[in-house]
């Protein structure tokens, strides 16, 4: 299935997920027949019967009867590191490149969500990163739900030994922020 995959199937257990866009957490019964609108960084986006959106974690993807080998990008996690382990900031936009917006099918990197980045270096030689990143509207429900994303992402690169993510509102975002490769995903030139 494509990272973008589209299929009806019945939930075969109870299963925890995140509505869209309210992000209030809800628990989807056993039997239910949803549409897997999205599957992308580690999350299934679903529609149910009720036309609600909603968004499931990789670890419930066996209650879609789903694996996530070969249905899904493989977090960072799930990769390689490189040989000697390093820190590298590179690695961190990697790891934030695996975020998605769950309505929409890009990366929070490409959307311009991720407004600034840094690193210092901690006592024991791992690193902090502050990572200061926004929602596409203020009223998005979905924010700590996308910020805890963000944090387990770069907490499993290399050398990070703490992750701080904060949701900020100014600059408000807007289209501009988009990268060419969003622009070109969501057909906006």
């Amino acid at each position: 299935m494509s990272p973008l995959a589209r299929g009806r199937t019945v939930l075969v257990r109870d299963c925890p997920a995140v509505l869209i866009p309210s992000g209030r957490a809800v628990t989807l019964r056993g039997g239910t027949e949803v549409v897997v609108v999205q599957s992308l960084g580690g999350s299934f986006t679903i529609q149910t019967d009720g036309d609600a959106l909603a968004r499931i974690a990789a670890t419930d993807a066996d209650a879609l009867a789903m694996t996530s080998h070969g249905r899904l990008q493989r977090a960072p996690d799930d990769r390689a590191s490189d040989e000697a382990g390093q820190f590298s900031l590179d690695a961190v936009i990697d790891a934030l490149k695996t975020v998605y917006d769950p309505e929409i099918p890009i990366n929070v990197v490409d959307l311009g969500l991720i407004y600034a980045y840094e690193a210092s270096l901690l006592e024991d030689g791992s690193h902090r990163v502050e990572i200061k990143m926004s929602m596409t509207a203020p009223g998005c429900g979905m924010g700590d739900v996308l910020k805890e994303d963000a944090r387990q992402r770069v907490g499993a690169v290399p050398g990070v030994g703490a992750v701080d993510v904060e949701l900020v509102w100014d600059p408000p975002w807007d289209l501009s922020r988009l990268s060419e490769d969003a622009r070109l995903e969501l057909g906006m030139w």
